[in-house]
Protein backbone atom coordinates (compact mmCIF):
# COMPACT_ATOMS: atom_id res chain seq x y z
CA UNK A 1 0.00 0.00 0.00
CA UNK A 2 1.32 3.63 -0.91
CA UNK A 3 1.68 6.14 1.58
CA UNK A 4 0.18 9.66 1.54
CA UNK A 5 0.91 12.44 4.09
CA UNK A 6 -0.98 15.29 3.66
CA UNK A 7 0.61 18.61 5.90
CA UNK A 8 -2.00 21.24 7.51
CA UNK A 9 -2.76 24.36 5.69
CA UNK A 10 -4.02 26.46 7.89
CA UNK A 11 -6.95 27.51 9.25
CA UNK A 12 -10.43 27.12 8.27
CA UNK A 13 -12.34 30.38 8.72
CA UNK A 14 -15.61 32.18 7.97
CA UNK A 15 -19.43 31.43 7.21
CA UNK A 16 -21.00 29.53 4.76
CA UNK A 17 -24.98 29.61 4.05
CA UNK A 18 -26.41 25.95 3.20
CA UNK A 19 -29.50 24.65 2.85
CA UNK A 20 -30.75 22.76 6.36
CA UNK A 21 -31.35 19.46 5.35
CA UNK A 22 -30.47 16.10 7.11
CA UNK A 23 -27.29 15.17 5.62
CA UNK A 24 -25.39 18.63 6.05
CA UNK A 25 -26.82 19.27 9.22
CA UNK A 26 -25.06 15.60 10.44
CA UNK A 27 -21.61 16.78 9.01
CA UNK A 28 -22.17 20.01 10.04
CA UNK A 29 -22.27 18.56 13.90
CA UNK A 30 -19.44 16.55 13.25
CA UNK A 31 -17.42 19.44 11.63
CA UNK A 32 -17.81 22.02 14.29
CA UNK A 33 -17.38 19.13 17.09
CA UNK A 34 -13.80 18.86 15.75
CA UNK A 35 -13.06 22.42 15.09
CA UNK A 36 -11.61 25.13 18.00
CA UNK A 37 -14.01 27.08 19.40
CA UNK A 38 -17.67 27.87 18.54
CA UNK A 39 -19.33 27.13 15.44
CA UNK A 40 -23.19 28.10 14.92
CA UNK A 41 -25.42 25.48 12.63
CA UNK A 42 -28.52 27.67 11.88
CA UNK A 43 -31.63 26.33 10.03
CA UNK A 44 -30.54 22.77 10.70
CA UNK A 45 -32.74 19.68 10.36
CA UNK A 46 -33.95 18.69 13.74
CA UNK A 47 -35.25 15.44 12.87
CA UNK A 48 -33.91 12.54 15.18
CA UNK A 49 -31.39 10.87 13.28
CA UNK A 50 -29.36 14.40 13.40
CA UNK A 51 -30.39 14.86 17.32
CA UNK A 52 -28.76 11.29 17.80
CA UNK A 53 -25.82 12.77 16.50
CA UNK A 54 -26.33 15.79 18.98
CA UNK A 55 -26.07 13.30 21.88
CA UNK A 56 -23.30 11.17 20.10
CA UNK A 57 -21.38 14.13 20.16
CA UNK A 58 -22.45 15.47 24.08
CA UNK A 59 -21.17 12.02 25.15
CA UNK A 60 -17.90 12.48 24.10
CA UNK A 61 -17.93 15.72 25.51
CA UNK A 62 -18.71 18.43 22.79
CA UNK A 63 -20.86 20.99 24.54
CA UNK A 64 -23.78 21.66 22.01
CA UNK A 65 -26.54 24.28 22.74
CA UNK A 66 -30.10 23.67 21.18
CA UNK A 67 -33.05 25.63 20.13
CA UNK A 68 -35.52 25.45 17.58
CA UNK A 69 -33.24 27.75 15.83
CA UNK A 70 -29.78 27.09 16.10
CA UNK A 71 -27.16 24.90 17.49
CA UNK A 72 -24.29 26.37 19.38
CA UNK A 73 -21.36 24.02 19.21
CA UNK A 74 -18.16 24.37 21.64
CA UNK A 75 -15.70 22.39 19.18
CA UNK A 76 -13.01 20.39 20.70
CA UNK A 77 -10.57 20.45 18.09
CA UNK A 78 -8.72 17.33 16.60
CA UNK A 79 -7.78 15.54 19.90
CA UNK A 80 -10.51 17.04 22.47
CA UNK A 81 -12.90 14.48 22.52
CA UNK A 82 -13.42 12.34 25.26
CA UNK A 83 -14.07 8.52 25.60
CA UNK A 84 -18.44 8.05 26.04
CA UNK A 85 -18.72 6.26 29.32
CA UNK A 86 -21.81 4.52 27.50
CA UNK A 87 -22.01 2.87 24.01
CA UNK A 88 -22.95 5.86 21.57
CA UNK A 89 -26.82 5.48 20.11
CA UNK A 90 -27.57 6.71 16.83
CA UNK A 91 -31.09 5.36 16.59
CA UNK A 92 -32.18 4.78 13.43
CA UNK A 93 -29.56 7.02 11.60
CA UNK A 94 -27.17 4.92 8.86
CA UNK A 95 -25.28 8.37 8.44
CA UNK A 96 -24.53 9.07 12.28
CA UNK A 97 -23.42 5.60 12.51
CA UNK A 98 -20.91 5.93 9.26
CA UNK A 99 -19.86 9.16 9.67
CA UNK A 100 -19.31 8.55 13.44
CA UNK A 101 -17.34 5.64 12.41
CA UNK A 102 -14.93 7.38 10.89
CA UNK A 103 -14.27 9.87 13.03
CA UNK A 104 -13.82 7.77 15.84
CA UNK A 105 -11.81 5.41 14.26
CA UNK A 106 -8.72 8.16 14.69
CA UNK A 107 -9.17 7.94 18.28
CA UNK A 108 -6.95 6.27 20.94
CA UNK A 109 -9.63 4.79 22.86
CA UNK A 110 -12.29 1.90 22.50
CA UNK A 111 -15.80 3.24 21.64
CA UNK A 112 -18.99 1.01 21.11
CA UNK A 113 -21.78 2.13 18.76
CA UNK A 114 -25.35 0.75 18.09
CA UNK A 115 -27.97 1.56 16.98
CA UNK A 116 -31.91 0.19 15.92
CA UNK A 117 -32.60 -3.05 15.13
CA UNK A 118 -32.63 -1.42 11.38
CA UNK A 119 -29.39 -0.09 11.57
CA UNK A 120 -27.46 -3.05 13.02
CA UNK A 121 -28.86 -4.89 9.97
CA UNK A 122 -27.01 -2.20 7.73
CA UNK A 123 -23.88 -3.37 5.61
CA UNK A 124 -21.09 -1.39 7.53
CA UNK A 125 -18.31 -3.11 5.26
CA UNK A 126 -17.91 -0.24 2.87
CA UNK A 127 -16.91 2.31 5.54
CA UNK A 128 -14.94 -0.58 7.83
CA UNK A 129 -12.67 -2.21 5.23
CA UNK A 130 -10.90 0.95 4.14
CA UNK A 131 -10.69 2.20 8.00
CA UNK A 132 -8.94 -1.04 8.70
CA UNK A 133 -6.76 -1.05 5.56
CA UNK A 134 -5.67 2.63 6.99
CA UNK A 135 -4.83 0.38 10.23
CA UNK A 136 -7.85 0.80 12.70
CA UNK A 137 -9.18 -1.36 14.65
Amino acid sequence: MSSLTIQPGGPLKGTISVPGDKSITHRAILLSALAEGESVIVDYCRGEDCLNTVRSCRALSVPIEETPDHLRVQGKGLWGLTEPEAPLDCGNSGTGIRLLTGLLAGQDWFTVMTGDDSVRRRPMGRVVKPLRQMGAT
